[in-house]
């Protein structure tokens, strides 16, 4: 059965993932509040505590943003490159971040931030997932009332995008 990992912060955390994806053993291991900084460090023991994945998801650099961190970029490429290398067989998936909505956040910030969060992930060989595109055109409200935390909709929206590219990966491999 194919082994999927999960990694990042509160919106990787609080979805009850497996359930969405019935034929893979899905672990979880988002962190609420976790950085890049944080998931970076906790790598060595993700290793130890997991003996194989087929699919890695790594969702986390929100709360850099919310932090004020916008140079959180280099850590993302380390942790691409950290988890090929415990992982070799692994394919790893980088998720956008979402197009939050805050008033002290342009659309443009996340979106330039997306551009090189996708260059880094296809620079360290990993694969970027663009959960920001769907958000933006989805046609049912995505984000509750603190313009951070998703909607169930968008949980759904985001699971699908997830099992659409591991079909893919499986399906090539």
């Amino acid at each position: 059965m194919t082994q999927v990992l999960l990694l990042g912060d509160s919106h990787v955390a609080y979805f009850y993932w497996q359930s969405r994806m019935p034929s893979y053993k899905v672990m979880n291991l988002g962190v609420p509040e976790t950085t890049t900084a944080d998931l970076l460090a906790s790598l060595p023991d993700i290793k130890q505590q997991v003996a194989h994945a087929d699919v890695i998801m790594i969702m986390v650099g929100t709360n850099d943003v919310l932090t004020g961190n916008y140079e959180f970029i280099d850590t993302l490429k380390k942790i691409c490159v950290q988890l090929s290398h415990d992982f070799p067989t692994a394919e790893v998936l980088v998720s956008s971040l979402f197009p939050m909505v805050l008033p002290e956040l342009s659309d443009s910030t996340i979106t330039n931030l997306n551009s090189h969060i996708e260059a880094s992930a296809m620079q360290t060989g990993c694969c970027y997932l663009d959960t920001h595109h769907r958000f933006s055109n989805a046609d049912h409200p995505v984000f509750l009332e603190d313009g951070i935390n998703i909607t169930e909709s968008a949980y759904e929206v985001w699971a699908r995008a997830l099992l659409e590219h591991i079909a893919f990966l499986i399906e090539n491999d």
